[in-house]
């Protein structure tokens, strides 16, 4: 994890499938889910959903929101 992996969940998109256009950040943790169950894509964005994937389903979503923007 690099220190700016936190961030990028908030800031990159989803670029296909049902969600996207979402931010990483906001993808459900069913979704996330599947992805664990069969397998993240490689490169950056299977390596964000992963994270993320820890994060959600280890209840730690809360840990990205001092990064939010104050509209959100």
């Amino acid at each position: 994890m690099t220190p700016f992996d936190l961030e990028n969940l908030l800031l990159i998109k989803m670029p296909y499938g049902k969600y996207a256009g979402r931010t990483i950040a906001e993808l459900p943790g069913h979704y996330l889910a599947w992805f664990a169950r069969q397998g993240f894509p490689k490169g950056e964005l299977g390596r964000l959903l992963a994270l993320m994937y820890e994060l959600d389903h280890n209840d730690l979503r809360s840990l990205l929101d001092p990064l939010r923007p104050a509209s959100q």
